[in-house]
């Protein structure tokens, strides 16, 4: 790629765009925000990134950056290593291998997919969670924070929408 400096530095920071995005909505997932329970039901911000680029820009946020983003995630969030990386990892999986079926569709056939991953993902969680604390965990807190997240993931994925406007196409 030729140009000047500033151009490839430009271009650099069009490409790492997906992975700084989902990175900053990890740490705004896991701020205090001073409310009883309020940690139960924070939307799966991270998530919402996973899905979106793994379907529409895969190129752009690879596996082993899914395994940094989850991996940040459970570092952070002070839950047992490893259950957001193996969900994200999982979820990416079927965005990447469902992509053809989604390609060109409507909205709302993207969010219902979203829908059914965001069901698995905390299913999944809560199952390894219980299993952690070896005991059976209240699904009610999953519960609402599924809720919150697939309430959330339409304006998420319209913001993400207007970012990859502006990303270039990698060759």
């Amino acid at each position: 790629m030729k140009g000047t400096v500033w151009q490839r530095l430009d271009f650099v920071a069009r490409i790492m765009t997906p992975l700084l995005v989902s990175l900053c909505l990890v740490v705004v997932s896991v701020i205090p925000l001073r409310l009883p329970e309020a940690s139960f039901v924070v939307p799966m911000l991270a998530l919402m990134a996973v899905y979106y680029w793994g379907l529409h820009r895969a190129d752009l946020l690879p596996a082993p950056a899914i395994f940094v983003i989850g991996f940040l995630q459970d570092i952070l969030s002070g839950g047992p290593l490893g259950i957001n990386t193996l969900i994200f990892l999982a979820a990416y999986g079927i965005c990447v291998s469902q992509r053809r079926f989604f390609y060109a569709k409507s909205f709302l056939v993207v969010w219902w997919g979203f829908m059914v991953v965001a069901a698995g993902a905390l299913i999944v969680e809560w199952v390894l969670i219980s299993a952690f604390v070896e005991a059976l965990i209240s699904p009610r807190p999953a519960y609402f924070k599924y809720l919150m997240t697939i309430a959330l993931y339409p304006v998420v994925a319209w913001l993400f929408a207007r970012m990859q406007r502006t990303l270039p196409v990698v060759e």
